[in-house]
């Protein structure tokens, strides 16, 4: 009987709808394998030769989740610093699925890199809310929740900062029709079930709404989605022109079997687009550690950009998973372990400095820095990034939201010194 109830070791298990990073032989959590993601799914890891070129074409220093291994993955970034390089055009998207009306300090993550890839590059964004996704995934939500929640949502990523001039975010629900649809259904019509299958696990039991779902999320990669941002006058036919746009995709590595989807059918299209280029972010661990991400449904495992002070303190000192050892005493004998601990760990996303947190690490680590101490240096970073967003939150008014929302031909400049692509070799006769 004892045999039967044994653990048994289950591998992690990463998919668009869940991230859970399995457990071993004794049924203990463990850590998401991210290098065994990058090996399964055959991405590029994100290492010093691609960094030392992208400040060399780009001027600026890796942001610091770049230089920290927290945005670690790629396919063809190396591809898009050409383009940048030599003045192409190329566009950003990335997306949101709106569950609930607020955001937690997970998903400002790839929404702040996002941002500050928008300001690097100086090109257009275009931000996608999958409010019809949610309402087709999760029963609990209505396609008029999904909506409301899209609405607060936009508010919430216009808080961050976002360019105006060079951003577009709309919502499936009350944009897809023209262009984009015909894309949508077009990519429909050259995927077949077996292959969302094998992407996603659907089976004959899953709803029709959600095995076409794919193909929206899939074509808003295209420039041709998107006939309005191009031009002055709007587009009434797609174009090879527009399609031939190449598209930068900065996401969660979850989200990746989408766009595997999309770059085996782009060049199938009858306007057929590059493959789009992404870059993959390791999630921001939930409070209790290892294991999981910061989940909406799960409230004591984020911390939400809506909490009061009060409430991340509280939240910190309760919830987050300590390094730590049990007494003041061996702590300061043995030392704690800052890899798994939670409070570390937001600090690698929110402390700028890369001295002062190698500091930490190395304080915690010897057992000079207690828990508490730790404890309270995250505590004081997150609400003041907390209370920041909260005040440009309160300036975001519907005006101010119809305006992002709004279809629109978008303002960029992109590479402000280009370098030509270099001239083919001519071949002489006698070559």
């Amino acid at each position: 009987m004892a045999e039967e109830n044994k653990p048994v070791a289950q591998e992690q298990d990463i998919n668009p709808w869940s991230v859970d990073g399995g457990r071993d032989e004794n049924g203990e959590v463990v850590a998401i394998n991210y290098e065994a993601i990058c090996r399964k799914w055959n991405t590029s890891v994100i290492d010093d030769k691609l960094l030392e070129r992208f400040e060399k074409v780009t001027g600026h220093k890796p942001h610091r989740w770049l230089r920290r291994g927290l945005f670690f993955s790629h396919r063809d970034f190396d591809r898009i610093l050409t383009l940048y390089e030599r003045g192409e055009p190329f566009f950003l998207y990335t997306g949101r699925g709106p569950s609930t009306g607020s955001l937690h300090l997970g998903h400002t993550i790839p929404l702040q890199f996002t941002k500050w890839l928008q300001d690097v590059f100086d090109v257009p964004l275009v931000f996608m809310l999958t409010d019809d996704e949610k309402a087709l995934f999760k029963d609990t939500v209505s396609f008029e929740d999904a909506l409301h929640f899209a609405m607060e949502n936009a508010k919430d990523i216009i808080a961050l900062g976002f360019d105006l001039k060079k951003t577009f975010i709309y919502s499936d629900l009350k944009y897809v029709s023209n262009h984009f649809l015909m894309n949508a259904w077009e990519f429909s019509k050259l995927v077949t079930f077996n292959q969302v299958r094998g992407a996603f696990g659907f089976n004959e039991s899953t709803n029709i709404g959600r095995i076409f779902f794919p193909s929206l999320q899939c074509v808003a990669a295209f420039g041709t989605s998107y006939p309005e941002i191009w031009k002055d006058e709007p587009l009434q036919t797609r174009t090879q022109e527009i399609a031939n746009i190449q598209c930068l995709i900065p996401m969660g590595i979850d989200q990746d079997p989408y766009f595997r989807l999309l770059r085996d059918n782009a060049h199938r299209m009858t306007y057929p687009s590059p493959k789009p280029a992404l870059i993959h972010s390791k999630f921001l661990t939930a409070l209790q550690g290892a294991g999981g991400k910061m989940s909406s449904s799960d409230p004591n495992s984020a911390i939400f950009m809506t909490d009061t002070a009060k409430q991340i303190k509280t939240k910190i000192n309760k919830y987050a998973f300590s390094g730590g050892q049990v007494s003041i005493e061996d702590h300061r004998r043995l030392g704690g372990n800052p890899d798994v601990d939670v409070s570390y760990i937001y600090l690698t996303y929110f402390e700028e400095d890369d001295a002062r947190l190698e500091e930490i690490y190395k304080s915690y680590k010897s057992g000079e820095l207690l828990t508490g101490e730790l404890k309270k240096m995250t505590i004081e970073i997150l609400q003041q990034y907390v209370a920041q967003f909260q005040e440009k939150r309160k300036e975001v008014t519907d005006e101010v939201l119809a305006a992002y929302m709004k279809p629109r031909k978008l303002e960029w400049k992109g590479n402000p010194n280009p370098v030509p692509a270099p001239a083919p070799a001519i071949r002489t006769k006698n070559a």
